[in-house]
């Protein structure tokens, strides 16, 4: 499955890593919006209501582990499936991330494919719907 009008909030403050996986997105036909920071990614998960969200846990404003808080417990957004994509690989952050409804959890650093196979499944198994 491509990702033809599936809207992904890719939430990161490391530019690189967001102009690699907006360029990859868009080549498997997502809409891709971008935050660098937390307060900027629960705004703009509000605000522009994607498909799926990819959030790295290390980020200013907010971390990714409180911007899932956030989402989870936002009856508008809770069902939109989140990615977290960090260095932190410890167990107890994987679990504690898991626990608290990220969908899944990669570690940086990343397949691009595999994280491009995971947010098919995601979208997939949500039905594309918004």
């Amino acid at each position: 499955m491509d990702g033809t009008k599936a809207r992904v909030l890719i939430c990161d403050d490391d530019p690189l890593l967001l102009e690699l996986m907006e360029f990859r997105l868009r080549a498997k036909g997502y809409e891709v919006i971008k935050a660098v920071d937390g307060a900027e990614a629960l705004a703009k998960a509000e605000q522009d209501g994607p498909d799926i969200i990819v959030l790295d846990a290390m980020m200013p404003k907010a971390d990714g582990i409180e911007v899932l808080e956030r989402i989870k417990g936002d009856p508008v957004l809770s069902k939109t499936p989140v990615v977290m994509l960090t260095a932190r690989k410890a167990e107890k952050d994987i679990v504690s991330a898991l626990e608290k409804g990220a969908d899944d959890y990669l570690v940086k650093p990343f397949i691009p494919e595999e994280l491009l196979a995971r947010l098919a499944r995601l979208i997939a198994r949500k039905g594309g719907k918004r």
